[in-house]
């Protein structure tokens, strides 16, 4: 998929009038997770975008603390000029639903595993609750 490509299903999916505000909040959400992703994940993740998103992705130095998926999307927000949680919510998701089709469902679930709770939902899937076993 080529990059162009990629900015035309996020602003299909997120609803934006340009693609260059797609573009603009696909830069920002995938800068934030290259900090938030190590490993082998974020080195598969980085090989199935398109090559400049593999770069936006890869640019980022390792994130300080993990955060949960709310404050991702919070850090989100204070990257988007007048954002607010609940449209920081909308382009996170927007931007990671289609990064979700193009990893495929072994590697979304092995980075949802690797990542803190609250990332399922923001790239499409359910994320089951761990019930305590009673005996």
């Amino acid at each position: 998929m080529r990059w162009s490509e990629f900015v035309a299903k996020v602003r299909e999916r997120g609803q934006y009038p340009t693609a260059k505000e797609a573009e603009r909040v696909s830069r920002i959400v995938l800068s934030a997770l290259g900090g938030h992703l190590a490993g082998p994940e974020r080195t598969e993740l980085a090989v199935r975008l398109p090559e400049e998103g593999m770069r936006v992705l890869t640019d980022q130095l390792r994130a300080s603390e993990p955060l949960s998926g709310s404050r991702f999307v919070d850090s989100v927000a204070a990257r988007i000029e007048g954002a607010t949680p609940a449209t920081a919510r909308w382009d996170v998701s927007s931007v990671l639903s289609v990064v979700a089709e193009l990893a495929g469902d072994d590697l979304i679930g092995r980075i949802i595993d690797r990542l803190p709770p609250g990332y399922a939902l923001l790239f499409g899937r359910a994320q089951l609750a761990q019930v305590p076993q009673l005996v």
